[in-house]
């Protein structure tokens, strides 16, 4: 009141720290990129610490962060936007993504948008999920893929996901289908 601003942000610590499960992923993530780019990683953690903090956190946020006692939510935070970067750039991993993602709609959104399959990084296609299939009498160039929820995957996970069933597959893999947007639709010329 006394510097007379109009306007202020309020954040509140919910108290939660990173997890030691999320410090290892952090980690495997950081490593998987350091060998990708040829560099030791403590030198790529730093790099990408400071790129999170100066283009992705918010405002109030904007202070770096130890991998030994930041929030939870900077941590999964963190972690999705490591993953991004693996994605976009087709980094080769020794674990599955889906696997080490803490937000897994974000991952496979990620994924659809950049041609990947989810389960193994290759090529992929869109699936389209159980209600939402195309083909057996859909002409897929006549119809409406806005809200249709779909899976990117590779032929041979496509094939399995056919095989065994769109339920089982997703609880296997612990995946969670996205909604076609417009900007899929645009990505996949549909």
């Amino acid at each position: 009141l006394k510097r007379e601003y109009s306007r202020v942000q309020v954040a509140i610590d919910d108290g939660r720290r990173i997890t030691p499960e999320q410090r290892r992923k952090a980690y495997v993530l950081l490593k998987f990129i350091a060998d990708w780019m040829g560099e030791y990683p403590e030198p790529v953690k730093e790099m990408f610490k400071w790129d999170f903090v100066l283009n992705r956190m918010e405002a109030m946020e904007k202070k770096l962060f130890s991998l030994s006692d930041c929030s939870e939510t900077t941590a999964r935070e963190f972690i999705s936007f490591l993953i991004d970067f693996i994605v976009e750039h087709g980094i080769s991993c020794g674990e599955p993504l889906w696997k080490l993602s803490e937000d897994i709609g974000r991952y496979v959104y990620r994924c659809v948008m950049t041609k990947r399959c989810c389960i193994c990084g290759l090529p992929s296609d869109l699936h389209h999920v159980d209600g939402s299939r195309i083909g057996m009498g859909g002409n897929r160039n006549e119809v409406n893929h806005l809200g249709r929820e779909c899976l990117p995957l590779c032929r041979v996970h496509h094939g399995t996901a056919h095989t065994i069933g769109d339920r089982e597959f997703m609880d296997r893999y612990h995946l969670v289908p996205v909604k076609i947007d417009k900007d899929i639709c645009r990505k996949y010329g549909l």
